[in-house]
């Protein structure tokens, strides 16, 4: 298994990334187009964009995925070697590479390749969470889309777990194989709200994704609130990346800080003129995150050891 970083190295050769379906997506697919293995063609028509984890769909119809989401719609992509031994750019727990797609629709457009810090992932049930706080997402955007809050639709970069096929480069050797999550390039890239209750409303947009935020856990009767919301304002959309989904039952993984972490977001909440006075929102809302503007993780073994706290007091 290859490090997450190696020494520095003088040879900029590009390395081919191609789509590698897994195989619970593989009953969405046809026959591969060449006698190339894994290299496979979308049938026209389906009725999902995304791939998804463990049969996983969501019940929301295809109008909602194509409204809302914003898919790689090809299969082949080049990055720099370069680029994948010293990522031009991190979040809290993964590195980030730019990327160029070599075919389908978005040939020629930008993307970005994402993967752990944690080391070279081969297996991409790994990626589960990630696609399934997406699929979340897209369901409670979807809804958001239809109040005509803005004027502006917004949407949401939709994964895909894709696989590297490196040329003969001496510090890649190990990484044949390995899993990265791919998805459109987003310009203009700022960061609105966090998953601990930090929020940016200094612009319009940061009120609206605020909004955002309340509006999903009204929707869903106060068991989920969509948040750590990022991405880029174009002229007629915003697009978001990397979504964070808190829930009641702690069911999307490490950036999921369950009922402490919605607890929190309300905390620091205040509705503004996006949100609406019929939403639900928790009575009695108690501070166990310290707001931060990155992303924060927690173990599921992990003991709540953040200090509670009510407006005003410490709760002992």
């Amino acid at each position: 298994m290859a490090p997450t970083s190696s020494p520095k190295v003088n040879n900029y050769s590009r390395i081919e990334k191609r789509l590698e379906m897994p195989q619970y997506a593989k009953d969405n697919l046809i026959s591969p187009r060449s006698s190339t293995p894994n290299n496979y063609q979308k049938r026209d028509g389906l009725s999902r964009c995304v791939t998804r984890d463990n049969g996983h769909q969501s019940e929301i119809p295809f109008d909602a995925h194509s409204d809302s989401g914003q898919c790689n719609t090809s299969t082949n992509a080049e990055i720099n070697a370069a680029d994948i031994i010293e990522p031009y750019a991190e979040g809290s727990f993964r590195y980030v590479a730019p990327g160029t797609y070599t075919s389908g629709p978005r040939k020629g457009e930008p993307c970005v390749l994402k993967w752990f810090k944690t080391g070279v992932v081969f297996e991409p049930d790994y990626f589960t969470l990630d696609i399934r706080a997406v699929d979340k997402a897209l369901e409670i955007v979807y809804q958001f889309n239809n109040l005509n809050v803005t004027h502006k639709t917004i949407r949401i970069n939709v994964p895909e777990v894709w696989f590297v096929e490196p040329s003969n480069h001496p510090h890649l050797s190990g990484w044949k194989g390995a899993r990265m999550l791919c998805e459109p390039f987003i310009d203009n890239y700022e960061k609105f709200n966090s998953n601990s209750g930090w929020y940016d409303v200094s612009e319009t947009w940061g009120e609206v994704m605020q909004a955002l935020s309340h509006f999903s856990y009204h929707i869903s009767d106060g068991s989920f609130v969509l948040c750590d919301l990022q991405g880029g304002v174009y002229r007629r959309e915003i697009v978001l990346s990397d979504p964070v989904i808190l829930s009641r039952k702690r069911e999307y993984g490490v950036t999921d800080l369950g009922p402490e972490g919605i607890s929190s977001f309300f905390y620091q909440h205040n509705c503004n003129s996006f949100c609406s006075p019929q939403w639900k929102r928790p009575l009695d809302p108690l501070l166990f995150f310290s707001p931060r503007m990155g992303t924060s993780m927690m173990k599921h073994s992990d003991p709540m050891v953040c200090t509670r706290r009510k407006k005003g007091r410490v709760i002992t």
